[in-house]
């Protein structure tokens, strides 16, 4: 048994929105099930809010894309260097890394080097691309905690026994509570629509290289559908002052900018517009109808093709096998195909199939609870280090 007298400690590195989200809901887990515990992190304000400031924020590790990687090599290469040593520093009882593999896949590496417990929480997408990080999964991460139903199966192939805990997005969405109004980032209030004007979430990504390329397309369809009412989402990590200059540029002043409430827009929305990620996954739980986007770099796109080896981007499609969404991708994610389809889960019928699909979803993720045990593994692999 751990020793009373000495609190346990635990360091977590989250490198991105959904990382922040993740890591925040098992901290409050983790909290309740160690109330001693000693928590040092890199992530967002979600885990700020529960655990003070990050050693590092997301807004300064947020790059995607082959290109943009190459072009911040640097800054990731001090970035790696510092984790370490702030781990170094705190000597954790357990390291938690939390997807953001292309970082973290290192951090792991170092700290079995070091002696120090992994659990990685959260299994990168390995299933899709990359396939040979399993052999360093195996060898270097001490509990691998998996969120989606078909990734043990996947590990198993390769003799990996990994935990499955169930999607932490059932638990966070559980928490929303009814939402009457918002207020926008003007100050002004944005009411729930009236049934006579169908109201339109714009999710166009957390970071500042999906916004550049999915805003502006969106804006458009928003500018010749003025039948709808539109709201972006705004991430909490990007500055207000560069989603607006999209919204000057597309001559909508009036387009409402809503941040950091993304669930409550949802919880609004009678239809989304939605940057391939985690949000795709979020906006099915919320049950609300979306057309999925993407469009990367010409390099970073043709690179990731001739690689990836899954039928489909979108979390919805590649959970249930099959298309449930559409998904618009490079050259067919543009004004017209986007208003097309935005059109067509408008309908009535559409609308009732998507319905049925998204309570199999939901099923299929394996119920709430998946934070509470990811903690639970969690403080059982610290305790285990002052055994």
């Amino acid at each position: 048994m751990s020793n009373p007298n000495v609190p346990l400690k635990y360091f977590i590195v989250a490198g991105e929105a959904s990382g922040d989200l993740h890591g925040s809901n098992l901290i409050k887990q983790l909290q309740q099930l160690d109330k001693t515990c000693q928590i040092q992190f890199w992530g967002g304000d979600l885990m700020a809010a529960l655990a003070g400031p990050p050693l590092k924020h997301i807004k300064d590790l947020a790059f995607m894309g082959f290109v943009e990687v190459v072009a911040n090599i640097r800054t990731i290469f001090k970035n790696i260097e510092k984790c370490k040593q702030d781990i170094l520093d705190f000597k954790p009882n357990v390291l938690v890394l939390v997807d953001y593999p292309g970082f973290n896949l290192r951090i792991a590496e170092f700290a079995h080097a070091n002696g120090i417990k992994v659990v990685y929480y959260v299994s990168p997408q390995i299933w899709a691309w990359k396939q040979s990080r399993v052999h360093k999964i195996k060898k270097v991460v001490d509990r691998m905690l998996v969120i989606l139903p078909f990734e043990k199966d996947f590990y198993s192939k390769f003799g990996v026994s990994v935990d499955f805990v169930g999607h932490p997005l059932l638990d966070a969405i559980e928490t929303v509570g009814v939402v009457g109004e918002l207020n926008a980032v003007d100050h002004s209030t944005f009411v729930v629509p009236n049934l006579n004007k169908n109201f339109i979430a714009l999710l166009p990504g957390s970071r500042k290289q999906e916004i550049s390329r999915m805003l502006p397309v969106m804006l458009e369809v928003a500018q010749k559908h003025p039948q709808y009412k539109f709201a972006i989402a705004a991430a909490p990590a990007i500055d207000l002052s560069y989603y607006k200059e999209f919204i000057q540029a597309s001559g909508m002043p009036q387009i409402e900018l809503i941040q950091g409430k993304t669930y409550d827009l949802l919880q609004m929305a009678d239809a989304a517009l939605v940057t391939s990620g985690t949000a795709t996954l979020e906006t099915a739980l919320f049950r609300v109808p979306e057309v999925v986007c993407y469009k990367g770099g010409q390099v970073s796109y043709w690179i990731a093709r001739s690689l990836v080896k899954v039928k489909f981007i979108s979390l919805v499609n590649l959970i249930m096998d099959r298309e449930v969404v559409c998904e618009l991708i490079q050259d067919d994610f543009n004004a017209k195909r986007l208003g097309e389809e935005l059109d067509k889960i408008m309908d009535v019928e559409v609308r009732k199939r998507l319905q049925v699909d998204y309570q199999d979803l939901s099923q299929r993720l394996g119920g709430g609870g998946a934070s509470l045990r990811a903690a639970e593994i969690v403080y059982a692999e610290a305790q285990k280090e002052t055994a």
